[in-house]
């Protein structure tokens, strides 16, 4: 009720011609970006603070954007002099996380799911993937074939391919549907000119390398202790491009499939097996080491009503990891049809929370990337005293 009574007061100040009311967290972070605007010594930590210094005043649109490009690195806490316990309580990376996780509920479609997930993520996670998984595992007992070897060592005995299609087709279609309109949501708010080939460059090269995890100096993030580590960014990476890998593993399989005719299973040195299986550790590394860090982060680097939504994002990466690698071991055992099973379920349950949690952040994140790339390439929009 109270979410819809906010859209109701927002569409009636849209119509008034007014701008949108902050909420407490957008204001708290509006407020910390005026005392920053003044002070300037986190500078040239990451680009939240020279994005900062081209506005005078941060509306929700500014708030988001902010928000978004902040990569909780921590540097600007540990640098700055009106941290906590000063009066000022200035906490950056707190106030953005806050409102960041806030944006993914905000412009998700539908609203209603992002911010279920948002309360209840670990326990949605693993309901949902194990949900799936028992009714999977169901459909194949009552086949008579889930402790039995399949037929010619193919989870294609267990499940046909066109069932598997049928099965993820509407998924993976529904995913892309939720993350384009959020994001195009989260663009149009805010949209600073067209995109060049420049900016988009510039923007793909800081996601893909994480530049601003390095924490302004190259040394990386500061951690719980004060020191500084590379290991947020390195498990990352692991993260990321083991998804890219297991994604490059399906889709050259898909190909393979369709365009020559070669049908699964295929051998350990083929490109499927070598993509996948680079892919899959390299998410149960990346998965381990965000959890590790996770629990052990600055408590002033993270909002601990978070905590559900992060572990459940972790919690099925690796498990999607875990269990595509047991899979491909116990291929053609009687293992086989129940970790496929595991598999099917925990890979379906983590796309299907994707556009609600912490892998949207890394969608988001781009977009406010490119944002800043084509905005500090245009000339400033301020205008002060009697310019």
């Amino acid at each position: 009720m109270q979410a819809l009574e906010t859209l109701v007061r927002d569409a009636q100040t849209l119509a008034a011609g007014g701008p949108l009311p902050l909420t407490a967290d957008e204001a708290e972070v509006a407020r910390q970006m005026q005392i920053c605007n003044a002070c300037r010594y986190c500078e040239g930590f990451c680009a939240v603070f020279p994005a900062m210094t081209r506005r005078l005043e941060f509306g929700k649109a500014d708030v988001h954007y902010l928000a978004n490009l902040c990569h909780s690195c921590g540097a600007c806490l540990h640098a700055c002099q009106y941290a906590p316990p000063h009066e000022f309580a200035v906490s950056v990376p707190t106030a953005m996380a806050t409102v960041r996780a806030q944006t993914y509920a905000d412009y998700a479609w539908p609203p209603g799911f992002g911010r279920l997930y948002q309360r209840n993520g670990l326990t949605l996670s693993l309901a949902l993937a194990g949900g799936l998984s028992l009714f999977l595992a169901l459909a194949v007992a009552l086949n008579g074939s889930l402790a039995a070897p399949p037929a010619g060592g193919s989870f294609y005995s267990i499940f046909p391919h066109g069932l598997m299609v049928n099965l993820f087709a509407p998924v993976f279609l529904f995913v892309l549907l939720a993350l384009g309109i959020g994001v195009t949501r989260f663009w149009r708010s805010g949209a600073p000119g067209p995109a060049t080939t420049p900016a988009v460059a510039e923007a793909a090269k800081n996601a893909l390398t994480l530049k601003y995890l390095d924490g302004g100096h190259g040394q990386g993030c500061n951690e719980t202790d004060d020191r500084w580590t590379k290991e947020r960014r390195a498990v990352h990476h692991a993260a990321f491009y083991g998804f890219m890998l297991c994604f490059a593993s399906t889709s050259v399989a898909t190909v393979y499939h369709y365009v020559f005719g070669w049908v699964a299973p295929y051998g350990w040195t083929s490109l499927p097996k070598l993509l996948g299986g680079t892919g899959g550790v390299l998410l149960v590394l990346g998965a381990v080491g965000l959890l590790r860090l996770r629990l052990k982060r600055h408590p002033q680097h993270v909002v601990a009503a978070q905590k559900p939504m992060d572990l459940g994002f972790v919690v099925l990466l690796g498990l999607t990891g875990a269990s595509g690698l047991a899979l491909a071991l116990a291929a053609g055992t009687a293992a086989m049809p129940l970790l496929l099973c595991l598999h099917l379920g925990a890979v379906m349950a983590f796309f299907a929370t994707m556009p609600y949690g912490k892998f949207a952040h890394g969608v988001y994140r781009s977009a406010a990337l490119l944002k800043w790339s084509i905005e500090r390439r245009l000339p400033t929009r301020l205008r002060l005293g009697s310019e």
